[in-house]
């Protein structure tokens, strides 16, 4: 329930809302008369409770199978389109800059001092948070993301995209509430982002000639950013999240899987790597099934 009123909810009824002021201002008309936004009548007053609730509820089911689509397209995968596809390729070449600036932070060696170590710190974390110059993508959302989707499994030899999937499902009941509240948090900040970037075109078509009100564009643009600059942070502590559920849990997804345990780095990342064609259906491992002790006693099997 929680996660349908901050991650559904909750956005779609600032859009509705937003939209039904100006409705009620007239602005769409001529001349705003925010007086009239606010009914006189108590009746009225819950009337216009139940048009928000309800257009809220509405949207918020209408929207809820396309959360994906939502998150995807702010993280920049834009290439199904050519107009896109080229603002994504110039993008990208801004955050491989940015990247190669950051790993020029790292590795230089000029000074030692207080100021140039914090400097140097912080320029590694930021370009430990990031993905590999192969993999960057357009936007500051896409990348937080795909250092978690290209780090957390790999240095243990599972691929993090086939694995992900069935790995957190073997999450303790502790870590997946955790894990769970970030997640939400992520998809009602980038809903959030998505409310306010819808009420631009309406703010502009309603007071386009109120030149007096234009500074509400101005208000919505830097509500969007901040909501989406929200995304981004949650999007990092996300990544963080996935690579500590694959410290704690990849043993937890061979055990599901009934193979045996590896007794070594070299034979784990052996392992995994043959647990990673099989989910991403590139092949059966070759490997050795171990069952738990009862289970030829279980009804059914053999």
């Amino acid at each position: 329930m929680r996660r349908v009123l901050s991650v559904h909810f909750a956005p779609c009824a600032l859009f509705v809302a937003g939209v039904l002021a100006l409705v009620r201002a007239g602005s769409f008309s001529g001349r705003s008369d925010w007086a009239a936004v606010v009914p006189q009548r108590s009746a009225a007053v819950l009337g216009l409770l139940v048009m928000v609730v309800a257009g809220a509820a509405l949207l918020g089911l209408l929207l809820q199978p396309f959360q994906v689509r939502a998150v995807r397209v702010l993280e920049g995968y834009w290439d199904r389109w050519p107009v896109t596809a080229r603002l994504a390729g110039m993008l990208i070449g801004i955050q491989r800059r940015r990247w190669q600036a950051l790993r020029n932070g790292v590795s230089t060696t000029a000074e030692t001092n207080a100021t140039t170590k914090r400097v140097r710190a912080d320029a590694a974390r930021r370009l430990y948070a990031c993905p590999p110059v192969d993999a960057l993508m357009p936007t500051a959302l896409g990348n937080a993301l795909r250092a978690g989707e290209l780090k957390a499994g790999e240095r243990y030899g599972l691929s993090t995209l086939a694995s992900w999937p069935s790995l957190h499902m073997q999450v303790s009941d502790r870590a997946a509430v955790v894990l769970y509240s970030t997640r939400d948090a992520l998809d009602a900040a980038v809903n959030l982002c998505w409310c306010f970037l819808a009420l631009i075109p309406v703010s502009c078509l309603a007071l386009y000639d109120e030149p007096g009100l234009w500074w509400t564009w101005a208000c919505e643009v830097l509500l969007a950013a901040a909501a989406y600059k929200g995304a981004v942070t949650a999007a990092q502590t996300y990544a963080s999240l996935m690579h500590v559920m694959y410290d704690l849990h990849r043993f937890d997804l061979a055990k599901a899987l009934h193979y045996s345990l590896p007794a070594d780095p070299q034979s784990e990342r052996e392992l995994f790597a043959q647990v990673s064609d099989l989910l991403s259906g590139r092949g059966l491992p070759d490997l050795q099934y171990e069952h738990p002790g009862d289970w030829a006693k279980r009804p059914g099997s053999s």
